[in-house]
Order: structure tokens, then sequence, then C-alpha cells
């Protein structure tokens, strides 16, 4: 009998066929799908997160889970990484191309061409010290470190743009 859409999301959730594909590649690059949030609060400044396992800024985001929508990814990664859940989400852009290679400090490396979205409400309140990140804090656009995940450079770079034209 062969396996159905819902015995395959079931095998692989939380995580999991990332894990179990890594037991047959090791650390060569794995191809994921990556989705991403800008959050902006109502002064027009970007959440960014501390991480935690490098200890760069970047946005709220991560590996789409097998069955998953690109939304339902968005507001997961939200929900895991700062404790709040996302409302209205707005495709802010779609990233590509080598910019989107990581390099995990345990040597794994992810492609990882996804969808950024950009969401200016949400509900909770914002978590430090999570699992993935070490501190969440606001940035006005002309005040953001210089300390950057490089797979994020591009995009607060965009945004940090996008925001300038709009003042």
């Amino acid at each position: 009998m062969s396996m159905q859409v819902s015995d395959y999301i079931d095998l692989y959730k939380d995580g999991g066929y990332i894990r179990e594909m890594r037991k047959y590649i090791g650390h060569a690059p794995l191809q994921v799908v990556a989705c991403g949030v800008i959050i902006e609060n109502k002064s027009g400044e970007i959440l960014l997160q501390k991480r935690r396992d490098n200890g760069t800024w970047a946005i709220i985001g991560g590996a789409m889970e097998i069955g998953e929508t690109f939304e339902d990814t968005a507001k997961r990664e939200a929900l895991e990484e700062a404790g709040i859940e996302l409302e209205d989400l707005n495709i802010f852009n779609l990233y590509s191309g080598t910019d989107c290679f990581i390099t995990y400090p345990n040597g794994d490396v992810c492609y990882g061409p996804g969808v950024v979205f950009l969401a200016k409400s949400y509900r909770g309140e914002i978590q430090n010290n999570t699992e993935e990140a070490i501190e969440h804090r606001f940035f006005k656009a002309s005040e953001i470190p210089q300390e950057i995940n490089a797979p994020d450079r591009k995009v607060i770079e965009d945004w940090k743009r996008n925001a300038e034209r709009h003042k």
C-alpha cells in the first residue's frame, strides 16, 4: 500500500524531514523552501531578532514543513521564534539566487529560496530568549545594525530602501 499525503505530513512533522535527509547527505547542500516575515510596528520600524546560533540580526523565518502553505510557515515561525500571532500578511518579495545559501554553525548547508511577507499587525507580547532567538528589537531604517545574518541582508536592504521611499 502506498503512502498518502497525510502519512508524509505526519512522518516529517516538526522538522523531521530535514533531520531525516541529513542522515543521507550529511552537511551537503539541501534545498528547502524558506518563508520569512518583515514585521513593522506603527512607527514603521522593523522587528529583527538576534539569532542564537550565530549572534547576528535577522528577520523571523525558516524552512517550510511538508504540507504547509507559505502563510502557515510564516505564522508558525513567528509564533515559535517570537511568541506572536501574525494577522494580515502581504507578500513583500520573492528571493532566489546565491544570496539564499546559508551555512549553519554545525556545517549544514541549505539553499532556501522563498517568500518574504510583510505584516503590520500581530497579537501577543514579543518574547525574548526563545529557543532560536536571544533578543527581539524594533529598528528604524536609519539604525539597522551591521551584524546582519547573510541570507537576510538583501531582504533588509530592500525593506530599508522601501521605507526610505515612503517617508
